[in-house]
């Protein structure tokens, strides 16, 4: 977690404690629980950066009323199936990594702690895949299949703290994506637990198959709105076994961004393709340049001609010593700066959304443009860090010291880049999720589609206690 609640005693923690009544059903159908206010207060928050004020000082916003620790699918089917006949509202937990409030349970509701479904099930090394429980941790994941030759290949910022649930509950990208693909691309298979607590088997046969739409993809980014999810089955790589390094400077962003297109479009797929302005530059490699770093794995053959297209279309570009790779990998995880600024009554966020390579330029200019009028702006900057074929995601980071209403404040940073984003037909997210922040967004990302993801909520959880309030459906957004 960012930062750590004090040491001491909590108030409020008695108030929202769920019915005796509920407690006495998950006794009784053997799954285990914790009402302590400890766990309840870790429980009652993620990585969101506005609950980071909150715990420095010791004030839990919302308390969950039991923390339910199951250790398999059948439990947490019996667990759900109590929770609709109490009508109490559950939510997902994995490692709490969300960054937008996705893993907050509301006050009173069950937080639904699946780190105990932390088996390996299968490594078929034969087809490439591997099956594994949903609270199996990132590294852990990793280590089994590297003993075997292989890699998922996925590595999200989040990588020591999340989850393989939670990677495919929020649509997550790894670091690695270009090469590598989103979750939505390595996922297979799952099993999903429904509000009713039935278990549904989901794809899994073949890596591709036309019976109808991917049912699969349904719950990908669902968020813990329309199931649970207990098991996945993912796709491997080989081991790499040759490795590609390279950096350019580039005078102005859009130069890099062009080039980062042309490496793309050129069907290069460098697992690492990252593009920094000048601020960001200066800040984290020290030089006076838009930065772009290259890093490629795989197969020797594949590499090399890989990194031959990106020198080809980078030519005009300034090259840059190649170790600013490895100060990039040293540093990318590290986020130990946050909670300080936050302590000291800065607001601090990233903001990563996407576009097509049309719309890009035109995005970037408008979202910056919209953060510096905003009264109290100290930075504002961007890099592109995912790309494709037809377009990238940008990353934005602002930075102010507003002398009142720091929620207020938040709130208008939040909807003057999303409006410029979605006037530019960008899409609202590209790997943190919906969560809280962003679920008024939602009804104007989404369009007329919306209507549909609010009958599938109604379908699938008439009783809205799936994670209500998130992707905006079943429950107010905040």
């Amino acid at each position: 977690m960012p930062n750590e609640y004090p040491a001491g005693s909590f108030e409020g923690a008695a108030s929202s404690l769920v019915a005796s009544a509920l407690l006495n059903d998950l006794s009784a159908a053997g799954v285990a629980f914790d009402t302590s206010p400890v766990v309840r207060a870790d429980h009652g928050r993620d990585w969101w950066p506005l609950t980071i004020p909150d715990v420095a000082r010791g004030h839990v916003p919302q308390w969950p009323g039991v923390v339910v620790l199951p250790t398999s699918s059948d439990e947490v089917s019996r667990a759900l199936a109590i929770a609709s006949k109490h009508r109490v509202a559950v939510t997902a937990q994995g490692g709490r990594s969300s960054v937008v409030g996705g893993a907050l349970a509301p006050a009173g509701a069950i937080a639904l702690d699946l780190t105990g479904l932390r088996r390996i099930l299968d490594i078929d090394t034969v087809s490439g895949t591997v099956s594994a429980e949903a609270g199996v941790f990132g590294p852990d994941l990793e280590r089994a299949v590297r003993a075997t030759g292989w890699t998922v290949g996925h590595f999200p910022q989040s990588f020591e703290l999340a989850t393989v649930g939670g990677w495919i509950a929020c649509r997550g990208a790894g670091q690695y994506s270009n090469r590598y693909g989103k979750i939505e691309d390595i996922v297979r298979g799952l099993s999903v637990v429904l509000a009713s607590g039935e278990v549904i088997e989901l794809g899994g046969r073949a890596p591709r198959q036309a019976v109808g739409p991917d049912l699969v993809q349904l719950f990908v980014g669902s968020e813990g709105t329309l199931g649970v999810i207990t098991r996945a089955t993912l796709v491997m790589h080989p081991t790499p076994t040759s490795e590609g390094r390279a950096a350019y400077g580039f005078a102005t962003f859009d130069d890099g961004l062009d080039a980062c297109r042309r490496i793309m479009q050129r069907d290069a797929r460098p697992a690492v393709l990252r593009l920094y302005d000048e601020i960001e530059s200066k800040r984290s490699f020290d030089v006076e340049t838009c930065a772009l770093i290259v890093l490629d794995e795989g197969d020797a053959h594949l590499v090399e001609a890989t990194m031959r297209i990106v020198a080809d279309e980078c030519a005009s570009a300034t090259e840059l010593e190649s170790t600013l790779v490895a100060t990039w990998l040293e540093h990318r995880n590290d986020v130990s700066a946050l909670a300080p600024l936050w302590e000291r009554g800065y607001v601090v966020d990233t903001i990563e959304v996407a576009g097509s390579w049309a719309t890009l330029s035109t995005m970037r200019h408008g979202v910056l443009d919209a953060l510096h009028q905003l009264p109290g702006i100290t930075v504002a900057s961007v890099h592109q860090s995912h790309a494709y074929l037809d377009g990238a995601c940008l990353y934005f980071t602002f930075a102010a010291r507003p002398e009142d209403d720091v929620i207020g404040f938040y709130r208008r940073a939040w909807e003057c880049v999303t409006n410029e984003v979605l006037r530019h037909g960008g899409a609202l997210s590209h790997h943190h999720g919906v969560g809280r922040n962003r679920a008024r967004f939602v009804p104007d990302a989404l369009g007329s589609a919306f209507n549909v993801l609010q009958e599938l909520k109604r379908q699938l959880d008439p009783d809205n206690i799936m994670n209500p309030g998130v992707l905006g459906i079943g429950g107010e957004p905040w």
